[in-house]
């Protein structure tokens, strides 16, 4: 099914059958309404022994079919998206009242495109990427300070992506979109496929 059964005034929230397409629409305009970091999602990964872990980073690309953010290769986010190659994640917008959860395998992205992202970035966030050594324990602040002026002075204005740094895409095989309604009577979609499937199944959930 497609969602076509909702009110006039709710259809475009959800118009289209490509929900990349509508997920795009949606942070566009999040991008209007949101005071701060509207790409943020909540990533959800999980480790060796199944204990699920969650924090925030920033989605940076929705691709025809994937998801797009970039981390240190060495954190512990890293490590269980290697790990396991799955992950999913959550995107909320209390300006909007909507959400958009993801789950989906995990793949490394091309040096290419990890280049061009990381040469987009200020050379203060590129001297930043060198000097943390993601989720590794930290002695002080001022440590970490030190470092960065250390390989500012060494990389100079222009640094090139460390190898340790890099992008992730999630294709998902699940796409959730949820729209607030009124007295708690929410509107929830849903698109399903498998791996070897070609086509979306959606179909409307109980919110």
């Amino acid at each position: 099914m497609k969602p076509n059964d909702l009110s006039s005034d709710r259809q475009g929230v959800f118009a289209g059958d490509d929900p990349f397409e509508i997920a795009r629409n949606w942070l566009a305009e999040a991008m209007e309404t949101e005071a701060n970091d509207p790409n943020a999602v909540a990533l959800a990964t999980v480790d060796d022994a199944g204990l699920p872990n969650v924090r925030m980073v920033l989605l940076k690309e929705i691709q025809s079919d994937s998801f797009v953010f970039f981390t240190n290769y060495t954190s512990a986010k890293a490590a269980e998206l290697d790990s396991t190659g799955k992950a999913a994640f959550v995107m909320h917008w209390k300006s909007l009242r909507r959400q958009i959860r993801v789950r989906g395998t995990v793949t490394p992205v091309s040096d290419a495109e990890s280049d061009a992202y990381f040469l987009s970035r200020s050379v203060f966030s590129r001297i930043g990427a060198w000097a943390s050594d993601q989720s590794s324990p930290l002695d002080s602040r001022q440590t970490l300070v030190n470092r960065a002026e250390e390989l500012t002075k060494k990389l100079g204005e222009n640094p090139e992506r460390p190898p340790f740094w890099g992008g992730f895409r999630i294709k998902p095989v699940e796409i959730e979109f949820w729209c607030d309604g009124a007295d708690r009577l929410h509107d929830r979609f849903v698109w399903r496929k498998t791996e070897q499937e070609t086509q979306w199944a959606t179909s409307r959930l109980n919110p």
